[in-house]
């Protein structure tokens, strides 16, 4: 069991961090995007920045900002911080409130919801950045959420910029969600090797 400290203005508070339990919880967030990738492809990936979200498109629009907030009460309650977490308490906060404002942007336009999921997309990426880097010398293996970040940063960008042409379309979501899969696997894998490490 690793431990760090998370230091605020007025109090000093020891918490603890396994790396088998984040293993455990990037491994079932790699599930979940997998698991919308293929549901947007078969129902809503024709969807294009004109149209108007189908229902199901919407719930899974919906969705995906709130799954964000529920995996950062877990991974809170995992490192034990609770409400002294300001960080992952902004995330879950900007989780809420996509989630409020993709309620709206499916009622309007595909091209206004990839707007709302990109502002969150360059957002929340940042978050991730910041997180990662707090708690690579903790945890350690910490790169692929670097890296992470860093492309959701980017990704969110173009997202914002995409939503203004009438071409763009919900598959455009499915393969930032894909990617985002395919880096929790591989800090499932870069965790794996740490804990084996310090098994030895």
């Amino acid at each position: 069991m690793t431990q760090t400290t998370v230091t605020s203005s007025t109090t000093t508070t020891t918490t603890t961090t396994t790396p088998s339990g984040l293993r455990s919880l990037h491994l079932i967030r790699a599930a979940f995007s997998l698991i919308w990738v293929a549901l947007v492809g078969t129902t809503s990936a024709s969807l294009v920045s004109t149209d108007r979200p189908t229902a199901i498109a919407a719930v899974l629009l919906v969705s995906y900002p709130l799954w964000d907030v529920i995996a950062t009460l877990l991974e809170r309650r995992l490192a034990g911080t609770g409400s002294t977490d300001r960080v992952s308490t902004a995330n879950i906060a900007l989780g809420l409130a996509t989630a409020a404002g993709m309620i709206t942007a499916v009622f309007s336009t595909v091209g206004t919801a990839l707007l709302v999921f990109g502002i969150w997309a360059l957002l929340s990426g940042a978050i991730q950045l910041v997180v990662a880097v707090r708690r690579r010398r903790v945890v350690g293996a910490q790169w692929p959420m670097v890296i992470s970040g860093g492309l959701s940063v980017l990704a969110g960008t173009s997202f914002a910029a995409m939503s203004a042409s009438a071409t763009s379309s919900l598959s455009t979501l499915a393969g930032y969600s894909a990617f985002g899969a395919f880096w929790f696997l591989v800090s499932v894998i870069a965790l794996t090797i740490r804990i084996r490490r310090e098994r030895r």
